[in-house]
């Protein structure tokens, strides 16, 4: 039996147990991050960049591109590594930092998409009163509300988490750190405060969603008012796609969370984590943007610029080798 005072680090969950299949599986999460590297980069600058995109919409896609980025770095990058040397290890500060930035990075995630399907509310159902609900100020104030939300309630889970004994080993059946496999390890029943507080919280998610579905059940009666059959099927080709990754997130998530521990198996707990944290920030920047023409224009107008200064730069380099020449 091990003391938490006395683990110096955590054995994390392989994805494989022979060397191909390791392998393969480093490279496969090389291109997850890749991907929602690319995809979020191109958003993030294009709203930047462009001032057409410079309302309360793209604001709040920015900050969400942020997040994406920030959660899938907190955990594919170690679980690579560990897949490319062989090994299962990660520090006890890297464990504790890892808890605390991924549960800050979802939850802030999850607050921003609650604000999100309000101001599409807004913007759809009250146009009329947009600029006065959702001035820059306000943007400001929900975003800064939205990462403020996600620290608080990752400093609670991870400061409760790490104060509980740990008597069961150092090895966590889970990829990356997740608060039900810690609490496996505690020795003490001072764990069920932390299991009443992952209720709570998937309890807020829960409100939170019935609060989005409420919202996008009042867009969708507005849209079924809309004459133009185009801008219908517009609108829910828009909509139906962030219910179904929204779904998909909290449905996963919280039963990763509430799950009874009969449930429990390395393989689906395995599932069920990549299908919560490394789809969303993959999937979330392609259903953003394939359905919305001023960010494609957007994009295709950066991707040209960079491409044409590419080209600049490069011929004026060649007459300029020609004239020393």
């Amino acid at each position: 039996m091990s003391n938490s005072s006395s683990i110096t680090h955590f054995l994390l969950l392989p994805f494989a147990d022979t060397r191909e299949l390791q392998l393969w599986h480093f490279w496969l999460f090389l291109g997850i991050p890749l991907a929602a590297l690319l995809g979020n980069d191109l958003i993030i600058t294009s709203t930047a960049c462009d001032q057409h995109l410079h309302t309360p919409r793209y604001f709040f896609l920015l900050n969400l591109s942020l997040l994406d980025l920030d959660c899938i770095s907190t955990m594919v990058p170690k679980s690579m590594a560990n897949s490319l040397w062989d090994t299962r290890d990660i520090s006890y500060t890297g464990f504790v930092a890892q808890l605390f930035f991924f549960h800050f990075f979802i939850s802030a995630e999850y607050s921003l998409l609650t604000i999100m399907s309000y101001d599409r509310y807004v913007a759809i159902c009250k146009p009329l009163h947009y600029g006065s609900l959702l001035g820059s100020r306000a943007c400001v104030h929900m975003a800064a509300a939205a990462w403020g939300a996600g620290f608080l309630t990752a400093l609670l889970h991870t400061a409760d988490t790490f104060s509980l004994p740990l008597c069961g080993g150092n090895a966590v059946e889970q990829f990356f750190c997740e608060i039900p496999h810690i609490l496996k390890l505690s020795c003490s029943h001072s764990y069920l405060r932390e299991v009443g507080l992952l209720v709570l919280s998937c309890l807020l998610a829960l409100g939170c969603f019935v609060f989005i579905v409420g919202s996008y059940v009042q867009i969708f009666m507005a849209v079924l008012m809309i004459s133009s059959e185009q801008g219908r099927h517009k609108a829910f080709s828009t909509c139906l796609p962030h219910l179904a990754v929204l779904s998909l997130f909290v449905s996963t998530g919280t039963f990763v969370y509430l799950k009874p521990p009969s449930f429990s198996s390395p393989s689906l707990d395995l599932v069920l984590s990549v299908l919560y944290s490394v789809v969303p920030p993959v999937v979330n920047p392609l259903i953003y943007s394939l359905r919305n023409q001023e960010l494609k224009d957007a994009v295709r107008k950066l991707v040209t610029g960079c491409v044409s200064a590419a080209i600049h730069c490069l011929l004026s380099s060649a007459k300029g080798s020609q004239c020393r020449s």
